[in-house]
């Protein structure tokens, strides 16, 4: 269960503050690379992705805690790129991707939840 709140309500968290920067300036931690790539400013871009942090954290907070919990994983391995092709940050992304090993040990403790009741119906 605390796998749960953690990886449903940070992203829900995070993502939210993406539209306000109190936790952090969102846009510094930003590649080089992406902003050369995408076509939209990199705060239009942080907007963006904290919409999709909030769909991610809702997702694990529901019944499809399995899937959410995957594109959590997912997110936080592209987020963990991202960083180390800044040339800095490289705690905060193996901060991610040691939190996206939790976000698989969620998917994983669902399939198994999700067995044990299918063997007790």
């Amino acid at each position: 269960m605390g796998l749960e709140i953690g990886l449903g309500v940070g992203p829900i968290i995070t993502g939210i503050d993406k539209y306000f920067n109190k936790l952090a300036d969102w846009s510094m931690y930003l590649s080089p690379i992406a902003t050369k790539i995408i076509p939209v400013s990199p705060a239009t871009f942080m907007h963006v992705v904290g919409v999709v942090e909030i769909i991610a954290g809702i997702i694990v907070l529901s019944r499809w805690t399995k899937i959410g919990s995957y594109i959590v994983m997912l997110w936080l391995i592209g987020i963990a790129i991202n960083l180390l092709t800044t040339g800095m940050f490289y705690d905060l992304a193996m901060r991610d991707v040691e939190i996206a090993v939790g976000a698989f040990a969620l998917s994983q403790l669902s399939t198994a939840r999700e067995q044990a009741l299918a063997i007790r119906l």
